[in-house]
């Protein structure tokens, strides 16, 4: 599905590079921001009910982001993700190791998106976790992968067949 990032919201223009002390708190940007997080997400799950998660492509390096997830995090536990597994020290300095290989490669890489814990169930403020855009698309390339996510598909079908 070449076009997601655009599905997904696209970019959102330079992020400033300036001394974060210089910025205060703008309630209009982080609500701009939140509801981008909330169509980006409602997007993403429409398209999980609506095509077979094993066939959805989410960008054109789906096969190169997948085996280097492989590589890296091989074993980690994706149908109930583990805060740690992404938070801990240890675990934020191989994301963001494997994160930066996107840096040039993934339009706004490192953009907040959010993602489900437990794949199973939806989108919801007990179910989700922020994570840069590169780690939301390695993570769900693996859950659709391996079938994963395909309940929401399964789901889907036998409601339109009812």
């Amino acid at each position: 599905m070449e076009g997601l990032a655009e599905a997904l919201g696209g970019s959102t223009g330079p992020i400033p590079s300036s001394n974060a002390e210089d910025y205060v708190n703008d309630y209009v940007i982080e609500a701009q921001w939140a509801e981008k997080c909330g169509k980006q997400s409602e997007t993403y799950f429409k398209l999980l009910t609506a095509i077979d998660p094993k066939k959805l492509r989410l960008t054109r390096l789906d096969d190169e982001m997948h085996e280097d997830f492989l590589t890296c995090f091989g074993d980690m536990q994706l149908d109930v993700i583990r805060v740690n597994d992404l938070h801990a020290p240890e675990a934020k300095a191989m994301w963001r190791a494997f994160c930066m290989k996107y840096e040039k490669k993934v339009e706004d890489y490192n953009f907040g998106t959010l993602i489900r814990l437990d794949a199973s169930g939806e989108y919801s403020e007990e179910n989700t976790i922020l994570v840069p855009r590169v780690q939301f698309y390695a993570i769900e390339i693996a859950r659709n992968r391996r079938g994963i996510n395909s309940c929401h598909y399964e789901a889907a079908q036998k409601a339109k067949e009812t």
